[in-house]
């Protein structure tokens, strides 16, 4: 095994929605993307007092690739127009491939807009290839309890969201054999984590500093690797958690526009005149935040 190299570690910048603190690190001035990894807000850590609104994401579509929601702190709503509807609390994941067309809404529950709390999510973006762009929307929400707890080196834990990892397999089926996971690392842990050749590494620290790639990269960094290897090593320097996965990357053209990922302009177009046109089903009233 051979470890890879850091390229260079890229600070999330602030990007606030309201009063919604906000960090984003892909994209960055250093970085467009990580292929297939298009972008990655960091939405918190914060308090929402009793009697908020909650987050302030309603209704709204989405086209050509999947959304990756992990709750950290607090609790989630999900509903979409595929029929799709959940809660997810505290250490979960909803994993949404929009594919051809969804209206969504992600919202606070109504009793964590009642009461308050802590709230900490994150949303990756990943893109889907052009022969998947256009596949049947799909859903999956899991809890916590759900996703494999893998003891992994040195007193590292790895959540294994997506893909396989010592003998287990995570509960999302990603259309695209996207390995996906969250990483626990205590101070001194050490892991050595899988880079196979081809594809790209997806690496984010959300808390503490750890060195990987010969590195170090502090919280709130993204870690862009080279290609020269088939493992990342990580070693925590103090208590952190990071985001960790890898993907075939699709090197094809990638056309946003908002909330619609495509290869053309034309493909673009289309997503808007078919959206106009209620095409991805009206939007039921349980979407309305």
């Amino acid at each position: 095994m051979t470890e890879r190299h850091l390229k260079a570690a890229h600070a999330a910048y602030r990007d606030d929605i309201a009063d919604l603190v906000t960090r984003r690190p892909l994209p960055g001035p250093g970085v467009r993307q990580v292929d297939p990894f298009l972008f990655l807000n960091h939405h918190g850590p914060q308090t929402y007092p009793p009697g908020s609104n909650g987050l302030p994401f309603g209704p709204h579509p989405h086209r050509g690739f999947e959304t990756v929601t992990f709750i950290l702190e607090g609790s989630l709503a999900h509903m979409d127009t595929g029929g799709h509807e959940s809660v997810i609390h505290a250490g979960g994941v909803q994993w949404m491939t929009a594919g051809s067309g969804l209206v969504h809404a992600e919202l606070s529950p109504e009793d964590f807009k009642r009461d308050g709390g802590d709230m900490e999510i994150l949303q990756l973006w990943v893109n889907l290839p052009s022969q998947l762009k256009m596949t049947t929307p799909r859903y999956t929400g899991v809890q916590a309890a759900d996703i494999p707890a893998i003891a992994a080196g040195d007193g590292a834990t790895v959540h294994l969201v997506s893909g396989d990892f010592e003998g287990q397999t995570g509960p999302v089926d990603s259309l695209t054999d996207v390995f996906m996971s969250m990483v626990s690392l205590p101070k001194g842990a050490k892991v050595t984590l899988p880079a196979p050749e081809r594809r790209n590494v997806f690496f984010y620290v959300v808390r503490g500093t750890v060195t990987a790639g010969g590195e170090t990269v502090e919280a709130l960094h993204l870690g862009e690797f080279g290609p020269d290897g088939d493992t990342v090593e990580v070693t925590a320097s103090e208590d952190a958690f990071l985001l960790y996965g890898h993907a075939e990357p699709t090197d094809e053209p990638v056309v946003a526009r908002g909330p619609f990922v495509m290869n053309t302009e034309a493909e673009i177009r289309d997503a808007i005149a078919d959206y106009q046109a209620g095409k991805f089903d009206r939007a039921p009233e349980t979407l309305k935040g």
